[in-house]
């Protein structure tokens, strides 16, 4: 027997930050029952980096649930709306990517996807809004941002915003939310989900459904999951995520970036990214907030990998943070020498610039084969492969 009603827009509530409205979520969900025709739940995703990170999976959850209930995810890979840039968020321009990247990047989507949401046919459909977007012509366009007008565009938080700050906002971006509610439209949504900054684009296609003689889409859209800065929202052009699947440092890199996450963290990760009653994580996040992050680094990873993951993962974290070397990490042929360390450390991709590397040095921060150094202007000589550290978390092997 499937749950209630009440009881599914509870579930849903843990991880919603809106629903607009609830009343006609309600009535969709109602029908579906009566009907066996499942729901289309919308979501969609620009492929600006290869990696599906810790933030989408927040709304992923919330999908996963509706497909467990037997709905059917529609995940949209906005190949089309990637050479725009989404500007959602941001208090400027957003670089264009080319379309070799964005194909690239695309590619990774659905096997990552895969982590989170069912995969078969009865469940998941994925489009590129390519399919109709691409066949646009500049009438079509033209129409189409004759749908709203300019005050109605300058609502939005983040183009009001850059607007009376006077910070540039070109046409390109404003055309961005119709592209996206025209999505709704073209895959006939009933739920669209996305991020609370996703608001705006969302209500668009509710919008153009009901005037192009549709009904309207229920909008649910979560809270942003803060990056590893513990400042500002996970992005992928900002660098402060964590992947679903990173296929660099893999189950070890996500043990290492969640115990490096802020105390003040630990509850919306744990509301957001598991299914653990609130009354079983705030206690020990209060007593104990290491602990509170060892469990859900081994959640998170039993999750999206398995339990020989989770373990491996730990015994891996603790061994380097007590003075270990990890059994496996990046290498690099650089040459037996002579070599000054802030350059290899830039090559590794432990630091940015020379500079930074210097100033690691310096801190002593870095060691040889667990030997500090502090001496950045000496130059070395490698007849054998050689460990360089960072801290408790970053190494690369050199190999002559």
């Amino acid at each position: 027997m499937g749950i209630s009603i009440d009881e599914q827009i509870r579930i849903l509530s843990r991880r919603s930050e809106r629903i607009l409205n609830e009343d006609d979520l309600r009535k969709k969900l109602a029908r579906s029952e009566k009907t066996g025709k499942p729901l289309r739940i919308k979501m969609g995703m620009d492929p600006t980096a290869p990696d599906v990170t810790l933030g989408h999976a927040v709304p992923m959850k919330v999908i996963r649930e509706f497909q467990d209930w037997g709905h059917k995810a529609v995940i949209i890979i906005g190949d089309y709306t990637a050479r725009v840039g989404d500007p959602s968020g941001r208090n400027e321009t957003r670089p264009v990517l080319s379309g070799e990247e964005i194909d690239r990047n695309a590619k990774t989507y659905v096997a990552q996807v895969g982590k989170i949401l069912r995969t078969d046919p009865e469940h998941l459909e994925v489009r590129y809004n390519g399919e109709w977007l691409a066949k646009m012509n500049l009438v079509d366009i033209i129409r189409l941002t004759g749908r709203m007008t300019l005050a109605q565009v300058l609502q939005r938080d983040d183009f009001a915003k850059r607007f009376s700050e006077q910070v540039e906002l070109r046409l390109h971006e404003l055309i961005y939310p119709l592209l996206q509610g025209w999505d709704s439209v073209m895959i006939d949504a009933d739920v669209e989900m996305g991020g609370s900054d996703q608001l705006f684009n969302n209500l668009v296609g509710r919008e153009f459904q009901k005037e192009e003689g549709k009904e309207s889409q229920v909008v649910i859209v979560t809270p942003l999951l803060v990056g590893t800065d513990g400042a500002i929202k996970m992005s992928k052009s900002k660098g402060n995520y964590i992947a679903v699947t990173d296929p660099a440092s893999g189950p070890k890199g996500m043990f290492g970036k969640i115990m490096s996450l802020p105390d003040h963290l630990m509850e919306s990760y744990y509301t957001l990214l598991t299914d653990l009653p609130a009354e079983e994580f705030r206690s020990l996040i209060q007593s104990n907030p290491r602990d509170a992050k060892v469990r859900l680094a081994k959640v998170m990873i039993m999750w999206l990998h398995d339990a020989a993951s989770a373990a491996a993962a730990e015994s891996e974290f603790v061994r380097t943070t007590h003075g270990g070397v990890p059994d496996e990490m990046p290498e690099f042929s650089i040459g037996s020498g002579p070599h000054k360390l802030a350059p290899l450390m830039v090559k590794a991709g432990m630091v940015t610039s020379n500079g930074e590397g210097i100033r690691k040095i310096k801190e002593g921060a870095v060691k040889i084969d667990q030997q500090k150094v502090t001496d950045f202007q000496k130059e070395y000589t490698f007849d054998k492969p050689v460990v360089l550290q960072l801290g408790n978390r970053k190494f690369a092997r050199l190999k002559p």
